[in-house]
């Protein structure tokens, strides 16, 4: 090390000394914010991939969360759109849940059901009577707030494997209303929307 010979050349040391330390700390601030800004970006990239992949983790959970549970139906009314006379349905029981998995199940029976002695003994029309007064179905389901999409693969009836069943929503406390599509009625061809109350088990 050169010595210093002088207080002015020392000055000019330290000052050089002060502006190396100064620019090498600026220096390691500037490496630690572009690695800061990289990772972020990189995490953010990160996190757009995974919502496509995953898209039950992101989002639409939340979505899930306000319809997860098991319901127990309470009433069934039926609006005919031409004279918007309403029927009550007092013969239909069933339930229906809701997963944070994005999948649902469904059970209902209606009227009076037909009890076989035996398996044994079933007759072909109590095997028709039981299958006629049922509606079973599961699948995925989607939720945007106001309506629900039941994705079926697997149904008591083939004909609804496959498809995709809408229902509006309205959520009243404990009770959720599913309101259907208009469609005709079996028994006399008149177009109607039906609504189903469900009350959530506890």
């Amino acid at each position: 090390m050169t010595p210093i010979t002088s207080s002015g050349s020392r000055f000019h040391q330290l000052r050089a000394e002060l502006c190396r330390g100064r620019c090498g700390m600026l220096a390691g601030i500037r490496r630690r914010r572009k690695f800061i800004t990289y990772s972020e970006d990189i995490m953010s990239k990160v996190r757009l991939a995974l919502s496509f992949v995953f898209p039950l983790s992101f989002g639409t959970s939340t979505a899930f969360a306000q319809l997860e549970g098991t319901y127990r139906l309470i009433s069934t009314t039926a609006r005919i759109l031409e004279t918007g006379q309403e029927e009550k349905y007092t013969d239909e029981t069933g339930y229906i849940t809701y997963g944070r998995d994005g999948r649902m199940f469904v059970l209902l029976v209606r009227g009076k059901r037909p009890k076989p002695e035996s398996l044994e003994k079933m007759t072909d029309q109590q095997r028709a009577d039981l299958f006629r007064t049922v509606t079973a179905y599961s699948g995925r389901y989607t939720f945007d707030g106001k309506t629900v999409e039941h994705h079926i693969d697997i149904s008591w009836n083939e004909v609804f494997t496959g498809t995709t069943l809408r229902r509006e929503v309205k959520r009243d406390g404990d009770r959720v209303m599913l309101t259907t599509p208009p469609s005709p009625r079996s028994k006399d061809g008149k177009m109607s929307v039906r609504t189903l109350t469900f009350e959530k088990i506890k």
